[in-house]
C-alpha cells in the first residue's frame, strides 16, 4: 500500500506541536532504566499519543508499536512503528539532531517511513514514489553518494563505547580505514546517508522503533541497510547502512574482522 505525503506531513505537524514547545525548555526528565540512563520526557510521551491518534483514526485495522506506549493490534499485517523522539539525549541537551520516526511495515517489511526534524524544518520521507526531502533549500529527491571505497568514506556511529569486547577492537580497526569518522546524531546520521552527505552508519543494539522508519528512506535513495551480518534490519539489532552495495560489503567485512 502507499502512504500519502499529506498524511506524513500531518503526523510530523502533530508531533511537532508536542515536541517543539518543550525543546530547550528545561522540562523534567525521567530515567527508564535502573542502573543506567535511558531518558524519557513529557514530549516523548505526548508526541507518541498524538501520532497514535492520527494513525488509529485513519487506519483502525492497523497495528502500532511505539517506544513509549507499547503495542496494539500487533497481529495485523500492517504495523506502524513509532519513535516520537529518536535522540532524546540530544533533545534534553538542546541539540537539534533528534527526530520523530514513523515507519510502516507490511508483513514485516518496511515499506514507508518518515523522519521529521521540526526545529530545522526538515522532513525526510519515503513512500511508493521514492525517497524525498522537504525543508530549507526546497524539496528534492534523495540520492545517496556513489562512494565505493572505505578510504573515501565518511562514517558515523552514536559512540564507539556501544561496541563491546572484540566488537570494539574490530570497530576501531574499521574506523581507521575510513576518511572521516564522527559520533552522535542518532537518526539524523541515517537521514544524511539518504541525503548524500554521509556514507556509512554503524550502530549496534538498535530497537525496531529506532530503525524501521529509516529503512525505506535509505533503500529508496539507493543505499543498503542491514544488520552487521547482512540480515533484514526491521527487527533492529546491530545495524549497518551504506551509500552503495560495494561500500556496504566492504564495511560489513571490516566489522566482521
Amino acid at each position: 500500500m502507499d502512504i500519502s505525503i499529506d498524511f506524513m506531513r500531518r503526523i510530523a505537524h502533530a508531533a511537532a506541536a508536542e515536541t517543539l514547545p518543550r525543546f530547550r525548555s528545561q522540562g523534567a526528565v525521567a530515567n527508564k532504566e535502573q542502573g543506567s540512563f535511558d531518558p524519557v520526557t513529557e514530549a516523548d510521551r505526548e508526541a507518541e499519543r498524538a501520532i497514535r491518534a492520527l494513525i488509529s483514526a485513519k487506519y483502525p485495522d492497523h497495528g502500532i508499536l511505539g517506544e513509549e506506549h507499547g503495542s496494539e493490534n500487533i497481529s495485523s499485517r500492517h504495523i506502524w512503528v513509532i519513535d516520537p523522539i529518536d535522540g532524546t539525549r540530544a533533545f534534553i541537551s538542546g541539540l537539534p539532531v533528534w527526530g520523530t520516526l514513523v515507519g510502516l511495515t507490511v508483513d514485516g517489511d518496511a515499506v514507508a517511513g518518515m523522519m521529521s526534524q521540526p526545529f530545522t524544518g526538515e522532513l525526510f520521507y519515503a513512500n511508493a514514489s521514492g525517497a524525498h526531502y522537504e525543508g530549507p533549500g526546497g524539496p528534492r529527491r534523495l540520492t545517496t553518494r556513489k562512494t565505493t571505497s572505505l578510504a573515501e568514506a565518511t562514517l558515523f556511529t552514536t559512540t564507539p563505547a556501544l561496541f563491546k569486547g572484540d566488537a570494539r577492537l574490530r570497530y576501531d580497526l574499521f574506523e581507521q580505514q575510513v576518511q572521516l569518522a564522527r559520533y552522535g546524531t542518532d537518526c539524523y546520521a541515517f537521514a544524511m546517508v539518504a541525503a548524500g552527505s554521509v556514507d556509512i552508519v554503524a550502530d549496534p543494539g538498535l530497537k525496531p522503533y529506532d530503525i524501521v522508519a529509516l529503512i525505506p528512506i535509505i533503500e529508496k535513495a539507493g543505499g543498503v541497510i542491514t544488520t552487521f551480518e547482512g540480515g533484514p534490519a526491521e527487527k533492529g539489532g546491530d545495524i549497518l547502512a551504506a551509500a552503495t552495495p560495494e561500500l556496504h560489503a566492504a564495511a560489513m567485512a571490516a566489522l566482521r574482522g
